[in-house]
């Protein structure tokens, strides 16, 4: 790919941004692409609809459901230490998880159980297969509609209404399975409870765990469950359309602007996106960073590897049409699509971001906006990003060869 072409790309990607944010489809945003040894960033709009500030490099954005994949590398070395084995039972540490019972039938009578067949492992964990988590196809789900009404909040991330660890864990442990463990992919739940037994593990905070065994090694200084005043004026309000109207979802000196009582290894961080471009040049490289080690080579094949069986995947991840397995705390490519070559790899996050990692273009592209999405597709800012972070690879119709 030529010079001229390359620029020309960077600047077709930059000029498509910031017509969407002109337009108004999101108030602002910060892209990034990594391909080829080179790094290509742009920012447009604002930080928040009742300021002037604009969005830069260094802004700082919720990155919600992309924390996932934070988490899951964390608790990957645990693995890489002999802690615990992904095939191990997780009661040891989280005795709560003991001798669960499944509803009888998916969506049945939450008085109609069976006993599991097996413990929970840390494999079930971080696949989303423990048997409890929100359910993409909208099919009834007593259990999680019991937790919930015991204190454990459901729908888009809200730290400061969670408990605190100790009783998110004894009020989950409460209520039945609503599968056996490893047999069905239900989102979210399983990475908040991997952040409960890393905390655990590690005798500290699963914040202090995080900061020492992955964040702290790749200088992800930014990246926590919380902005302390100092850096207040690098984030902004996030919002939403819940009614197709847009609203204030969050203020700069928000749920995020003081420690939570729950460190969600769900959906809890904050980041910019050069410490995501680091998360995501560990994983590509497979483990290290530059002359740091954070994984072996063996938890990343691991964690960018499909465990899902074929009727998983149909109602996992994206459906039937996205082409998406599910690795460990994030999703795999396992059918070409335009946007990301199978074996690729990332997640988005619903207030506003999307990461994504394809070694065979040897691309990363990384978007925060602060503009939550409305449907589980993602809307046309970030499809307009992924197709313009392809093009810049020199691949214009978007497909690897």
């Amino acid at each position: 790919m030529s010079d001229m072409t390359r620029d020309s790309a960077v600047e077709g990607l930059h000029r498509a941004l910031a017509n969407q944010v002109e337009s108004g489809a999101v108030p602002g945003l910060v892209w990034l692409v990594a391909h080829a040894g080179e790094v290509y960033s742009g920012s447009a709009g604002v930080l928040g609809l009742d300021t002037s500030r604009p969005v830069t490099r260094r802004s700082i954005f919720r990155i919600s459901s992309t924390s996932k994949p934070i988490t899951a590398a964390c608790a990957m070395t645990l693995v890489d230490d002999g802690v615990i084995g992904l095939d191990d039972p997780v009661t040891g540490l989280l005795p709560e998880l003991s001798e669960r019972v499944v509803l009888a039938v998916p969506g049945g009578p939450l008085d109609d159980t069976v006993p599991a067949v097996r413990d929970i492992t840390l494999r079930d964990l971080l696949t989303f297969r423990l048997g409890l988590g929100d359910d993409f196809t909208g099919n009834p789900q007593p259990a999680m509609e019991l937790a919930a009404s015991l204190g454990l909040p459901i729908g888009p991330p809200r730290p400061a209404a969670y408990p605190n660890q100790d009783e998110y864990l004894r009020i989950l442990g409460s209520v039945p399975l609503e599968y056996q463990p490893g047999a069905h992919w239900l989102y979210h739940v399983g990475a908040d409870v991997a952040g409960v037994l890393i905390g655990r593990a590690c005798g500290t905070s699963f914040g202090t765990a995080l900061h020492e065994r992955v964040l702290g090694p790749l200088g992800m200084t930014d990246t926590r469950f919380f902005v302390p005043g100092d850096d207040l004026d690098r984030i902004g309000a996030a919002y939403w359309a819940p009614d197709g109207e847009r609203v204030l979802f969050d203020p700069p000196a928000g749920q995020w602007s003081a420690p939570p009582p729950f460190e969600g290894g769900g959906a809890g961080l904050v980041s910019t996106v050069d410490d995501l471009l680091a998360f995501a040049e560990m994983l590509r490289d497979g483990g290290r960073r530059g002359d740091v080690r954070v994984l072996s080579p063996e938890a990343v094949a691991e964690m960018t590897t499909d465990h899902l069986t074929a009727e998983q995947r149909a109602t996992g991840p994206g459906g039937d049409e996205a082409g998406l397995g599910w690795g460990l705390g994030m999703a795999v490519q396992v059918d070409e699509v335009p946007t990301r070559s199978i074996g690729g790899f990332g997640w988005d996050g619903g207030l506003g971001t999307t990461w994504s990692v394809d070694p065979h273009r040897d691309l990363i592209a990384i978007l925060l906006t602060n503009e939550a999405w409305s449907s589980p597709e993602p809307p046309a800012v970030h499809q307009d990003f992924l197709r313009w972070a392809v093009r810049l690879t020199g691949d214009e119709d978007g497909r690897s060869e």
